[in-house]
């Protein structure tokens, strides 16, 4: 071992005579392990935002929402045509749904309007959203402070109401909003509970049934229909024509007719998600007098789907990433293979007086196993930190784990090995006589 230490004191001797030489030899190393370390933290970084939108989701989740058609432009034959008529989702249905298909574990209505929120003379826009005791069960949602609905309210559309934590630092900066009243549009609310803060990514969307809770105002379902907003009554305010009227907008938009904005089903067992949406489909169809007018999502599904499209991507970005690598053990060896021409004389000398081959494979290994090995260690370090600048500048979340490290940093050694070995192996055949004449 004695033996290989001078060697390789020769091998670091030479890599600190020509330091710009070796910094530029390891330039390939150094992006290439910092790419395969970013790209890798992208990608566990998009599998942790799969998870936790898994988890936001619900177990067994499927998401029917109405579909707002605009019936503008209509043919001429289409309008002669008889229309079916349909009352859209409603209370109805999910009755329907509770009693009539036993795979069916629990069921929870949801309407929605943007509006304002006063407290102390401070107003915020915020989501109101009115729904049951259940929704909180069905998307893991938890409570920082307080309680949920209890049964009276829920069944006599008390005015209460539970606040996200976006809000609670927004409108309740000191002191606690428990007992406390705001008003939301026309009506006085009292904050029985605050949610726990939860954290959505950008890909986070209302396809897949999440919603942000952080700056949201959850009251019961039958508070929304008796105080706010009711679309299966008729009243006279619908008749009435004002500034946002369709005839006085410039494009006209789909009236909702529908009494909820969407009904959250949950199954009893993984195995059932899809009879069950099968059945759902053909039963609310029949409901709705064979009109179409819903669309039925299972986020679990979708989520899954796209966990593989992302895994694929990811895939392709570290092999992408793994090519630079490659590239600078090209550019190693191709350095090496420069340096040996250069080095002919030096190596006869060695060979002259009692060098073995052994001995200046050793060497020449040695010199491009310590500069994959340095430009590694500072392509970690450089990985990590573009893994950091992304998630600050981009919002896209990285995760570097320790298993990318060392398999960004042991592919950097193996490719000094394998293309340093080639001008090590070319330097230990050169003859010595050979190379002491050689100008």
């Amino acid at each position: 071992m004695k033996r290989y230490y001078h060697d390789i004191t020769i091998a670091l001797e030479a890599i600190l005579t020509n330091k710009l030489k070796s910094v530029l030899t390891a330039l390939g190393i150094i992006f290439g392990v910092a790419a395969v370390i970013s790209m890798l933290a992208i990608g566990n970084g998009a599998q942790q935002e799969i998870l936790e939108q898994m988890k936001q989701v619900g177990v067994n989740n499927i998401i029917i929402k109405p579909i707002l058609s605009e019936n503008l432009d209509k043919s001429e034959d289409a309008s002669k045509a008889p229309q079916k008529y349909s009352r859209g989702l409603s209370m109805a249905d999910v009755r329907a749904i509770t009693e009539f298909i036993p795979t069916v574990k629990k069921v929870s209505p949801e309407v929605s309007i943007d509006t304002y929120v006063i407290q102390s003379g401070k107003r915020k826009s915020c989501k109101l959203l009115g729904i049951t005791a259940e929704y909180f069960n069905l998307f893991n949602l938890k409570l920082e402070t307080g309680e949920i609905f209890n049964n009276y309210q829920s069944e006599h559309g008390i005015e209460v109401c539970i606040i996200g934590e976006g809000l609670k630092s927004k409108l309740f900066s000191t002191g606690s909003p428990i007992n406390q009243y705001i008003k939301c549009g026309n009506v006085w609310l009292k904050i029985i509970g605050i949610m726990e803060k939860r954290s959505f990514s950008a890909s986070t969307n209302e396809s897949m049934g999440i919603a942000s809770s952080n700056e949201s105002i959850y009251i019961p379902i039958k508070t929304m229909l008796m105080r706010y907003k009711n679309r299966s009554m008729i009243t006279s305010r619908m008749f009435q024509k004002n500034d946002f009227d369709e005839e006085n907008t410039t494009e006209k938009k789909a009236v909702n007719y529908n009494q909820l904005d969407k009904i959250i089903v949950q199954v009893n067992e993984t195995e059932f998600v899809n009879s069950t949406k099968d059945i759902l489909q053909r039963m609310i169809l029949r409901r709705h007098s064979g009109v179409e007018d819903f669309e039925i999502t299972v986020p679990e599904l979708l989520l899954k789907q796209q966990q593989r499209t992302k895994d694929i991507f990811n895939l392709v970005l570290g092999a992408i990433a793994s090519i630079s690598l490659i590239v600078g053990g090209i550019g190693i060896m191709n350095i090496m293979l420069a340096s040996v021409m250069e080095r002919i004389r030096e190596i006869g000398t060695r060979l002259a007086i009692g060098a073995t081959k052994k001995d200046i494979i050793v060497q020449f290994l040695s010199e491009s196993t310590l500069i994959s090995v340095t430009g590694g260690i500072i392509g970690v370090f450089l990985g990590i930190i573009l893994s950091v600048l992304i998630t600050k500048f981009s919002g896209i979340l990285t995760i570097v784990s320790v298993f990318s490290v060392i398999i960004a940093f042991g592919i950097s050694v193996a490719v000094g090995i394998i293309f340093g070995y080639m001008p090590a192996k070319r330097a230990a055949e050169k003859d010595p006589v050979e190379s002491l004449r050689y100008e």
